[in-house]
């Protein structure tokens, strides 16, 4: 008896891979529109950074700036402001770490680890408690005990450099990544 050959087996192979991967790219072009739908929109994308005009915003006074869907603070400091928050010790506060977004998680709260240039200061402006606003404390109308920033909800205090010193808040107020582009405009983000 003479030997045949069936070329059945690899033919039924190659139409189950060819199957398969037309069923893998059809489950792909199928799955794309629902992935992509997850994206940040233009809209959210545009609000990624923002460029603030400083050049108007005397010494002891914040202006607010919307910053990805929060309060962004950007205060300039007085030099006695800088000077109280220079004398604070690390060690005394709440929480020692910078919260700083430009520096390792390690990084100690100090004054020069807050603001890039001591005269400025740029803080998320959410407290790090329940996530409300904390209101400007200033020689007009003072708010909590260290010139800072008070958190009405429940009685956060924030010094000059947005370091928590007393009430619930775990961490002090997030410094978010910026640099100047001159020295009367900063980008944030």
């Amino acid at each position: 008896m003479a030997a045949t050959t069936s070329d059945a087996g690899t033919r039924r192979d190659f139409i189950y891979v060819a199957s398969a991967s037309i069923g893998a790219v059809g489950a792909a072009a199928l799955a794309w529109p629902f992935i992509d739908q997850m994206n940040p929109t233009t809209a959210a994308l545009a609000l990624a950074s923002t460029e603030v005009d400083l050049a108007a915003v005397q010494p002891g006074q914040q202006i607010i700036v919307k910053w990805r869907g929060h309060p962004l603070f950007v205060r300039r400091r007085t030099p006695a402001e800088i000077a109280a928050s220079k004398a604070v010790d690390v060690a005394s506060l709440p929480d020692p770490l910078a919260n700083n977004n430009a520096l390792p998680d390690s990084a100690p709260a100090t004054d020069a680890n807050r603001a890039v240039k001591p005269e400025w200061l740029i803080l998320i402006g959410v407290c790090t408690h329940l996530g409300c606003t904390p209101t400007v404390s200033t020689p007009a109308i003072p708010e909590g005990e260290y010139g800072g920033w008070l958190c009405h909800c429940h009685g956060s205090m924030y010094d000059t450099a947005g370091r928590i010193r007393k009430g619930p808040a775990p961490r002090n107020l997030e410094v978010p990544p910026y640099t100047f582009l001159s020295d009367t405009r900063v980008k944030v983000g």
